[in-house]
């Protein structure tokens, strides 16, 4: 006997949320856009690395702004037989991409700052400094539109970390900016490069951890497999629970599958009650599948006369 509990207690975002997350998305996305075009102007004026760096990681949070809109649409078409699951791991290939493009970018720069290092060109610290204060205020207002959705969803995540990485280059385009404009220093413009570059990996490197690991299918990291195990195990009439798995198919569903030795005389059917109440009320874990394997049962089981 199995059972089946694919309810709806900590699922992933439903259409409403991903409807919203679209909206967010979308504001978002002309944002960047509009302000994008200013900072390339601005850069190629300026003869700012930082600034045409800022604005080459703009231009890499629209793209990844739009495929996160394309992953939100296609998750939401409806499971068909040849894809049980819907569509809805489009999300997790969105920040998979997403991951990759930040490491790239990171790269780039590095290349670019290490040519300035060499070569300190003239960069006007005054105007730039001015056109990466308007940079971050565009960024802040972008970080709050997606801030909601990041914890349920890694696709908005990877689309925050984007414009995170763009807030904290233009951070480092305005100070670098103020140490032109007031000592002349102009290798700070590709120290800042190199900065805004590391930040971009370490922020790329932790989403394609988290991207890598669902699609490998590998234990949600908040739950603790060993202790779903024990809870299983030690439940009344319980003798074995083997073949668990524990994977997450999308943010915020995460699925468990499972056989359980049953003990002879224990009713299947209150046994799997207890088993997804512990499930639930335990490790919020509600889209689960269970197989029970016993041995004959005696006739009065379950309240039979």
């Amino acid at each position: 006997m199995s059972g089946h509990d694919h309810g709806h207690g900590r699922p992933a975002r439903g259409d409403d949320g991903r409807a919203r997350a679209s909206r967010r998305l979308g504001w978002t996305l002309a944002l960047i856009v509009a302000y994008m075009g200013v900072e390339v102007v601005g850069g190629l004026w300026t003869n700012s690395l930082a600034l045409l760096s800022d604005a080459g990681h703009m231009l890499s949070d629209a793209a990844a702004l739009a495929l996160s809109l394309a992953a939100l649409w296609i998750a939401r078409r409806p499971p068909t037989p040849e894809r049980t699951y819907g569509y809805h791991r489009a999300e997790i290939l969105a920040a998979l991409i997403n991951g990759a493009a930040l490491g790239a970018i990171a790269i780039l720069i590095f290349i670019e700052a290490w040519d300035r290092f060499n070569a300190p060109p003239t960069v006007r610290g005054g105007p730039m400094l001015a056109i990466a204060a308007g940079g971050l205020a565009v960024n802040l207002v972008a970080l709050a539109l997606l801030s909601a959705d990041r914890a349920h969803s890694l696709n908005v995540r990877g689309a925050w970390l984007h414009v995170l990485g763009d807030a904290l280059g233009s951070v480092g385009a305005m100070v670098s900016g103020l140490l032109i404009w007031g000592f002349g220093w102009y290798w700070a413009d590709p120290v800042a490069s190199v900065a805004i570059g590391v930040l971009i990996l370490v922020s790329s490197w932790r989403l394609l951890q988290e991207t890598l690991g669902i699609l490998m299918e590998g234990s949600p990291a908040h739950l603790d497999v060993s202790a779903i195990r024990q809870a299983l195990a030690s439940a009344p009439g319980v003798r074995d629970v083997h073949d668990l798995h524990v994977w997450t198919i999308t943010s915020g569903m995460d699925s468990l599958s499972c056989h359980v030795v049953a003990d002879a005389d224990a009713c299947p059917s209150d046994l799997l009650a207890h088993l997804r109440r512990t499930l639930h009320d335990r490790f919020g874990l509600d889209h689960v599948t269970i197989q029970i394997e016993t041995e004959p049962l005696d006739e009065h089981c379950c309240g039979s006369t």
